[in-house]
């Protein structure tokens, strides 16, 4: 890094053409990203070094941390950690397993419904992911004592990896990922909100869950279990938490209110990052918060700030330097194809495998996303905006390695399912959101 660097950002030896600037501070940073060479936050302050004296001046560079989109995910760490920290998160899991009356066929389809609910309410993908996998393991450890429930962990286990990030994408606030792209995607429609969101994906995310559900029947179906026993466990995990408490109720009341704001943001027009620091600021306000401000301000991922905004400045960076139009023109230049639904697909396959050596998915949306909207501004007859939520939609999930991001080595730890069983899965589910996202782009939006 320090000799790419050397070479060719501060024009020692020749001066480079600023595109070829951004091209290497982009390596240079996803070297560090995606290796880890140091924490997050220590990374993006060597990139907001680069970019204050190579591309903008050092106060338009921290104009990104002033950003909005940046302030909104501040505010969901306080949202959802109250959420968990209370307890109210435990309580609506278990409450929703309980549906399943002890089938474990049902109980496979409410835990992947339970995602979608966490999502409104939990906006981190890694905190959705602790929480349900535990919840799955206490209740498969206790069912092991009678029968073996290897298929049933391999279903709720693979599915948590697949959904937790895929369910993130059903609300414009469900993952620092998504909102990151509804930042952006706001830009190309000024009609873009809460509810529109969900109604442009909430089809083909809600399509494909019911499509992994059957797969997991037919390729591993759950064992046979006595139902009056599952809804045992399940009443006495509840029991354990107790009456629900006056801090549950208060929260229940926070989310609520920030939700309900967020879903009628058309009629009020007061934007979604204010309403989710105004829920913010109730969490830890008095009477009606639900803890104190010393306290509240644990729950912020600082490194996972900057690193958001760093994430924003690179986009930036190779907007307004012409790299992303300059790689956008190198790929159409080399399919060449009449067809601008060719083009959508072969762009589709292109993200879901170069999605393979990304860890990070938001430093991906990074680059592929500015990318996209640069292709679907040179096709005739496909809206930048149908290329984006395309190509958006591919860079979410991993199916094939567990090393694709932090949630499948957190659910691959508890030791439910082996990298074959991910591989298996993953390569037929992986053709089906490939299908499905492309059949979305072209007879849905």
């Amino acid at each position: 890094m320090l000799f790419l660097y050397l070479a060719f950002l501060p024009d020692f030896f020749f001066q480079a053409d600023v595109k070829v600037k951004a091209l290497i501070a982009l390596v240079i940073i996803q070297i560090l990203w995606i290796g880890r060479v140091f924490p997050l936050a220590h990374s993006s302050i060597l990139l907001m070094l680069i970019l204050a004296f190579h591309f903008f001046s050092y106060e338009e560079t921290l104009s990104y941390i002033a950003s909005d989109i940046v302030w909104l995910m501040f505010s969901t760490f306080f949202i959802s950690k109250a959420f968990i920290d209370t307890g109210l998160a435990s309580r609506v899991a278990l409450s929703m397993l309980k549906l399943s009356k002890g089938s474990g066929k049902a109980l496979i389809l409410l835990s992947y419904i339970l995602m979608f609910v966490l999502a409104i309410l939990i906006p981190s993908n890694v905190g959705k992911a602790s929480l349900v996998v535990s919840v799955f393991d206490g209740l498969l450890t206790s069912l092991k004592k009678i029968k073996d429930v290897q298929n049933l962990g391999r279903a709720l286990f693979i599915g948590v990896t697949y959904l937790t990030p895929i369910s993130g994408a059903f609300v414009a606030t469900g993952a620092s990922s998504t909102i990151y792209a509804y930042g952006i995607l706001r830009e190309l429609t000024p009609n873009l909100n809460y509810i529109n969101w969900i109604y442009y994906f909430g089809v083909p995310i809600l399509l494909f869950t019911l499509l992994l559900w059957l797969i997991f029947l037919i390729l591993y179906p759950p064992e046979n279990i006595e139902k009056h026993y599952i809804m045992h466990i399940i009443n006495n995990r509840i029991k354990e938490l107790g009456r629900i408490s006056y801090s549950e109720k208060k929260i229940l009341f926070i989310i609520g209110l920030t939700v309900s704001l967020w879903a009628t943001q058309p009629i009020h027009h007061f934007s979604i990052p204010l309403i989710g620091l105004l829920g913010a600021a109730l969490t830890f306000s008095p009477f009606i918060g639900v803890w104190s401000w010393e306290k509240a301000r644990e729950s912020v991922d600082w490194d996972m700030i900057l690193f958001f905004a760093a994430t924003i400045m690179v986009s930036q960076m190779l907007i307004r330097t012409g790299t992303i139009e300059m790689i956008a023109q190198f790929f159409m230049n080399h399919i060449q194809l009449e067809s601008s639904v060719l083009v959508l697909f072969i762009l589709i396959c292109s993200i879901a495998f170069i999605r393979l050596i990304f860890v990070n998915v938001l430093g991906y949306l990074t680059i592929v996303l500015p990318l996209a909207i640069t292709i679907g501004q040179s096709l005739s007859d496909i809206s930048p905006l149908i290329i984006s939520m395309s190509v958006f939609l591919m860079g979410v999930p991993g199916f094939l390695l567990i090393t694709q991001s932090p949630v499948h080595l957190i659910a691959f730890s508890y030791r439910y399912f082996t990298e074959r069983d991910l591989l298996r899965v993953g390569s037929i589910s992986m053709a089906a959101w490939i299908l499905i996202v492309f059949c979305s782009a072209i007879l849905y939006w």
